[in-house]
């Protein structure tokens, strides 16, 4: 063979060499990117409600086995030895004494009319009295003066027509739909048959609208109360308004909650509520949701989500940084908890600085074990997935996780604004949806006075009435 007809050979072989290397290299790129996006899906397949921040109700069929924080007591279930019982005690006065008296002798027969009394004992039953509507008809007179002039007396505020229920049933049949979350018409069916009071579903529906208007001396109090907590917890859940997606946005401490509509979960529909953007100095706890930083006040995040998205990457890839660094958590909560009861205000500060190094370690071994994911060649980052994003977060964030270590005033979780925002889903499963923005505002204002209202041992169906009949009970603020 020549060595004309040689070179073009060995060209041609090389040309295809180079497309094989570049195939593989391609190749090996698209295999990178699969094995991220196959172990981003077994993540997500693998998430419940213990190991992530989904909710219970998504887990369907597959109820995973509950998780706690708290550690085996040694002690029985039940009642402990010691602690106070509840019984029903007998009264001093009761209303009514009714005697039982024996006609005639057991053994005998004879009359024991008059019979001296030999004995006596009693027994004490507690029972509702037969409820009836109370029907008070107001008259006004009018009386005219020697001037010629005629005067006639107001009505009282309760009576606002010519037949008209009262502030009392009112508050009763607001305390049943939002206190009691009952639906309209088993409401008006429950007025009905316990009390005697026929209303209709329209009646009753237009009792949020009017509670609102007279709940406005207690939704500024709360305000101005929440602006000047030391740390308040925020949180925000979606909600149907007229078959559209709105937000609902709850600030709470352990005293105080207040809750308001917004179109989205921005700053500015979180400003909205009054409360950060408007004063407020102090710690804000929530869940980490990036509009929350544009508020230049400290922040504390909750790790009991951290704690279930720890526990799913561990179950998910078996990386023991995860799992150290979810019992690093509890260690610090045991070590807060016993410091507290102690009646210590903060930790020493060289076993804080210990804990921070150990925390530091975890969260770098952790972002070994994962490196970043490979370019796509599309334009912009490539997305960091699950594990990476959580590391991305711990390591940013390390002091709002630590929040609660360097400062006793903070809690471990945001369970607060949890439970404050939680009857809100449970008032959606009952009804679906709201049909107005305003109806939606005007449940949140009684959820919030009924929900501040129990949280300062206030008697909730009281201060519904009292809010009615014009005087709305106010809370305590700091």
């Amino acid at each position: 063979m020549s060595d004309s007809s040689v070179v073009p050979t060995v060209q041609a072989l090389l040309a295809r060499l180079e497309e094989r290397d570049a195939l593989i290299v391609q190749l090996k790129s698209e295999i990178d990117t699969l094995k991220a996006k196959v172990a981003t899906l077994e993540v997500r397949l693998g998430k419940n409600s213990q190991n992530s921040s989904k909710p219970p109700s998504t887990d369907a069929f597959t109820k995973p086995p509950p998780r706690s924080l708290r550690r085996p007591s040694g002690r029985a279930p039940g009642k402990q030895s010691g602690d106070a019982g509840m019984r029903l005690e007998p009264a001093e006065t009761p209303d009514e004494v009714v005697l039982h008296e024996p006609d005639a002798c057991e053994r005998c027969g004879l009359d024991l009319t008059d019979a001296p009394a030999s004995g006596e004992r009693f027994r004490q039953v507690f029972d509702l009295p037969r409820i009836r509507l109370q029907i008070v008809e107001h008259r006004v007179l009018t009386r005219t003066c020697s001037c010629g002039h005629r005067t006639e007396a107001p009505f009282p505020p309760e009576a606002t027509a010519t037949t008209c229920y009262g502030p009392r049933i009112q508050g009763l049949g607001a305390y049943l739909l939002h206190r009691q979350h009952l639906p309209v018409a088993r409401t008006a069916e429950l007025m009905t048959d316990a009390f005697g009071a026929p209303v209709s579903t329209g009646w009753l529906a237009s009792l949020a609208a009017r509670a609102k208007t007279l709940l406005e001396p207690f939704l500024e109090t709360a305000r101005q109360g929440l602006r000047h907590a030391p740390v308040v917890h925020f949180d925000e859940t979606g909600a149907r308004v007229n078959g559209t997606l709105r937000w609902v946005h709850v600030a709470c401490t352990p005293e105080l909650t207040l809750l308001h509509l917004a179109i989205g979960r921005s700053a500015e529909a979180i400003g909205s509520g009054g409360i950060l953007g408007h004063g407020f100095a102090g710690v804000a706890v929530h869940d980490g949701l990036p509009a929350y930083r544009k508020f230049p006040v400290q922040h504390g995040l909750c790790d009991v989500h951290h704690l279930r998205e720890l526990a799913g990457i561990a179950e998910a890839t078996g990386q023991q940084w995860a799992t150290g660094l979810a019992e690093l958590l509890v260690e610090i909560l045991v070590a807060v908890n016993e410091a507290k009861d102690a009646g210590r205000t903060r930790l020493n500060k060289r076993v804080l600085r210990g804990y921070r190094r150990r925390y530091r370690r975890l969260v770098a071994e952790g972002t070994r074990l994962n490196p970043l994911p490979p370019p796509t060649g599309k334009r912009g980052r490539p997305a960091l997935g699950t594990v990476r994003s959580l590391l991305k977060r711990l390591d940013a964030n390390r002091d709002d996780v630590l929040r609660f270590a360097s400062d006793f005033r903070v809690p471990f979780s945001n369970n607060e604004a949890e439970r404050g925002i939680r009857m809100v889903k449970l008032q959606q499963k009952v009804s679906g949806s709201w049909r107005s923005w305003e109806g939606a505002e005007a449940f949140l204002a009684i959820r919030s006075y009924v929900g501040t209202a129990r949280k300062q041992g206030a008697n909730t169906l009281r201060a519904l009435q009292d809010a009615f009949a014009g005087d709305p009970w106010l809370p305590a603020t700091p």
